[in-house]
Parts: structure tokens; C-alpha cells; sequence
């Protein structure tokens, strides 16, 4: 049976793990200048995202601008792009579906069909989740391949930024909030929690002595 509290616990750590994945996409944060050896260079800080790039001075100023081309990005920006855009999209399509769905809502009469929409809805902020952390995991490994390589340069190679972080916990928060909503949202009929009847539920049975004496 469903269970109202996992479904509500899940529907909000979802839409957290939606809003955060959403800020993320947007912040210039993933790569930040990496500081090497002698290559200390404190004039300027060079912050780099899906869609623009950004030179924070020493004075505070900040200068931003978007890429001129998309084709001219290498492949693994392109895809995070298309991966964090269609996991965004698709967060919007189960939210929508897991409001309709949870118990507490009136939307849908039928118990059998709301749970069903909303196990829809938890499996599709899971998948959501996944398709966030393949981007995420994607530009971090190729940041700490840069960096440990000895053919690239220095001032080319890169850290970690902090939307790398944030990245890693909505997807953790979408993964984790759409099981949550899926596991407590079963159909009527179908086994969720045990459960255990008590004797007065059962039927009654006459006491040996009755029976005796109908014999």
C-alpha cells in the first residue's frame, strides 16, 4: 500500500535535487584555474561552465561571456549540455506526474491508478538523477586527466569547481527522493510492508465443548 510520508519525503528531496541540478546548469563553476607550482597568477581567476566562461579580476570586477559556437566545444561539454538540459526537462514532466500521484492529492479517484502514476514519477526522478551524474562524473575525470598529465600546460589545466559538488548532490538527492517515491508507492493488492491481521479480524471459532455437542 502506499505510504503518504515516504512518498512526500521523496517528492521533496526530488524537487530539491531538481532545483539545485537547475543552478547548477547555469553557474560558470565547473572548471576553475588550477594554481601550479610557479604559475601563480592572482590577477585574474578563470571560471569556465556549459555556457559561458567568466575572468574574475583581482579588483572584484567580473567579466563574463558566452561560448560563440556550440560545435566549437569539445564533445563531453556538448553532451553534458544535452544531458543536464533533458534531465531538467524530464524532472519537470515527474513532478508534475508525482503531485497528481501521491496519496494525499485529490487529482486522481482511483488508488490503483495514482499509485501507479506515482511510482512512474519516482522512476523517472531516478533516471533523471542518473542522466545528471554522467555529466557531472564526465567533466571531472577529464579535469583530474588534464591535470596529472604532463603533455598538457599549465595555465591550461584546471581544478574542480564547487557546481562539480553541488552537481554530485542533487543527482544524489534525485536518485535517492525518486526511490523513495517509487518504494512507497505501491498499488493497492500488490506487497508492500508487511502487514499482520490481529484475532479479531479472523474468524471465531465455537469452543471445543460447542462442537462436542453437536456430535
Amino acid at each position: 500500500m502506499a505510504t503518504t510520508g515516504m512518498q512526500l519525503l521523496g517528492l521533496i528531496m526530488a524537487i530539491v535535487g531538481w532545483v539545485c541540478g537547475a543552478i547548477v546548469c547555469t553557474m560558470p563553476l565547473w572548471r576553475v584555474t588550477a594554481f601550479i607550482g610557479n604559475n601563480i597568477v592572482t590577477a585574474q581567476i578563470i571560471w569556465e561552465g556549459l555556457w559561458m566562461t567568466c575572468i574574475v579580476q583581482s579588483t572584484g570586477q567580473i567579466q563574463c561571456k558566452v561560448y560563440d559556437s556550440m560545435l566549437a566545444l569539445p564533445s563531453d561539454m556538448q553532451a553534458a549540455r544535452g544531458l543536464t538540459v533533458l534531465s531538467i526537462m524530464l524532472c519537470g514532466v515527474a513532478l508534475s506526474m508525482g503531485v497528481v500521484g501521491v496519496k494525499c492529492t485529490k487529482c486522481i479517484g482511483v488508488s490503483s491508478l495514482k499509485a501507479r502514476v506515482s511510482r512512474i514519477s519516482g522512476a523517472a526522478f531516478a533516471v533523471a538523477g542518473f542522466l545528471y551524474l554522467v555529466p557531472v562524473c564526465w567533466t571531472a575525470h577529464s579535469i583530474i586527466r588534464d591535470f596529472y598529465d604532463p603533455h598538457v600546460a599549465a595555465p591550461h589545466k584546471r581544478e574542480l569547481g564547487p557546481a562539480l559538488y553541488i552537481g554530485w548532490g542533487a543527482s544524489s538527492l534525485l536518485l535517492i527522493g525518486g526511490s523513495l517515491l517509487y518504494a512507497g508507492s505501491s498499488p493497492p493488492g500488490m506487497p508492500g510492508s508487511p502487514t499482520f491481521s490481529s484475532g479479531e479480524s479472523s474468524p471465531r471459532r465455537a469452543p471445543a465443548s460447542q462442537v462436542k455437542g453437536y456430535v
